[in-house]
């Protein structure tokens, strides 16, 4: 841990993988550019996962990890919805937060800054009674942003279900967003996880000021909006995009043959086939997208995991426990061998965007897999399954949800023209937006570390 005096900054990040990445990339930057030391303290109802440990001891020594013990969930229905179980995963680890708050004040190594993300403002409890700043860090984009700080409102005028709205919802900054389009947990008013979500989104008021993986070329309207003081709103700083790192690995490399098929591949002539670390396919839309995949002849990877109901049923276990390579049509692998590569589970994703074949990316629209699209200037084909995910895109489906294969295969044809994703790097130079966005937050956490020496 850190040594005593120095400016200390605690980050607590909800389970599941996509969480910890972008505050991972947030740890180092404060480390190497700001000079803090951080400890992030990982709440779970289960021991850690491989996939937790790996990315956490990866990290420099002035970057440490505490992994509290698993909360007792046994009383939680097995048909809860992720947003419920994080919550409750966050809220029932206050004790064990405040036992380690508690040591390290004794040792004189408390924390001046506690960052939560979305589903963590129950922490805030801990914070204020150690007389720490407490902070959010919202790991999507500036839009849906600004629809959970509206959401209260929205709870308060709207009597109905939101998806049986029959006009779109105006909001200053945002796009219009039809009711079916409100982030997943909004979709029934009644279900637990909406009643978190929206318990969660009240006490942003409480946080002193809310990071935001965005950037302003890419949301310019509603940061400048968001930015604007208003009642009950704290400060909204945009320091994105916080995109896993990817340096070059050669063990990586030769480990995954993904990365070996692709040096054989012509440039820009592969699209990428994912869903992030938790998303899933129905039977149907998984048949439909493999049907369309050989159908449009185009030259393709793609990552598959076992079709489920339930479109978030990998978020807390992202490898399958049946085997995804049954669910394939008959007769897929041979009729694609030639162009396409079908990987089981999991593949090292920033290595293959990064990769010079990859020339577009079918994607579930999580917000981590879209920054690293645009990071790498590769283009989108959308394919929203949970969560936020059908703010972040606006994808024409059927009424029935299923994206057809004549659909998959019009995608693929028309294709796109891969960039040189220039743009975030204008942002995250030394006079960046992004850059100055950071420095000013940590102005005000060196500040409130002076504060507290004087006290």
């Amino acid at each position: 841990m850190a040594e005593a005096n120095s400016s200390h900054v605690a980050i607590i990040p909800s389970p599941g993988i996509g969480h910890l990445i972008p505050l991972v990339e947030l740890a180092k930057r404060l480390v190497d550019n700001h000079g803090f030391t951080v400890t992030f303290v990982i709440p779970g109802d289960s021991p850690p996962s491989k996939a937790q440990r790996s990315v956490l001891n990866s990290l420099p020594s002035s970057i440490a990890s505490f992994f509290l013990p698993p909360a007792d969930l046994s009383d939680v229905p097995s048909t809860a919805r992720i947003e419920t179980r994080i919550s409750l995963t966050v809220t029932r680890s206050n004790p064990a937060l405040r036992e380690l708050f508690r040591s390290l004040s004794a040792e004189k190594r408390l924390q001046v800054v506690l960052v939560v993300d979305i589903f963590g403002t129950d922490a805030f409890d801990v914070a204020i009674e150690f007389h720490v700043s407490p902070y959010i860090f919202y790991a999507s984009n500036a839009n849906v942003l600004t629809f959970l700080l509206h959401l209260p409102m929205l709870d308060e005028t709207v009597s109905c279900e939101f998806r049986d709205l029959i006009e779109p919802v105006m909001i200053p900054g945002c796009i219009p967003i039809t009711g079916k389009d409100f982030v997943d947990p909004c979709q029934d008013r009644n279900d637990d996880s909406y009643k978190w979500l929206l318990h969660n989104v009240k006490r942003f008021k409480e946080a002193e000021g809310i990071l935001v993986n965005s950037f302003i070329d890419l949301e310019p309207n509603t940061i400048k909006i968001l930015q604007e003081p208003a009642p009950d709103k704290p400060p909204v700083y945009p320091i994105g995009p916080l995109v896993n790192s990817g340096s070059y690995d050669a063990n990586v490399h030769d480990e995954y043959k993904c990365l070996n098929w692709l040096d054989s591949q012509p440039f820009g002539s592969v699209q990428y086939v994912s869903f992030g670390s938790g998303g899933t396919l129905t039977c149907e839309q998984f048949n439909e997208l493999a049907f369309g995949l050989a159908e449009s002849g185009k030259r393709f990877i793609w990552v598959i995991r076992s079709p489920s109901g339930i479109a978030s049923s990998s978020y807390f276990n992202p490898h399958s426990q049946t085997d995804p390579f049954s669910f394939l049509p008959q007769g897929f692998l041979d009729q694609t061998k030639e162009k396409g590569l079908v990987v089981g589970s999991w593949a090292p994703q920033t290595q293959i965007l990064t990769h010079t074949s990859v020339g577009g990316f079918l994607t579930h629209c999580g917000w981590n897999s879209t920054l690293e699209s645009i990071v790498n200037g590769i283009p989108l084909i959308a394919w929203p399954l949970y969560a936020e995910q059908k703010m972040n895109a606006l994808l024409l489906v059927g009424e029935d949800g299923i994206v057809g294969r004549e659909e998959v295969v019009r995608v693929l044809k028309e294709g796109a023209i891969r960039d040189d994703g220039s743009v975030w790097l204008r942002v995250l130079r030394d006079d960046g937006f992004s850059t100055k966005s950071l420095n000013e937050v940590s102005l005000k956490w060196r500040a409130h570390q002076r504060k507290i020496d004087q006290e």
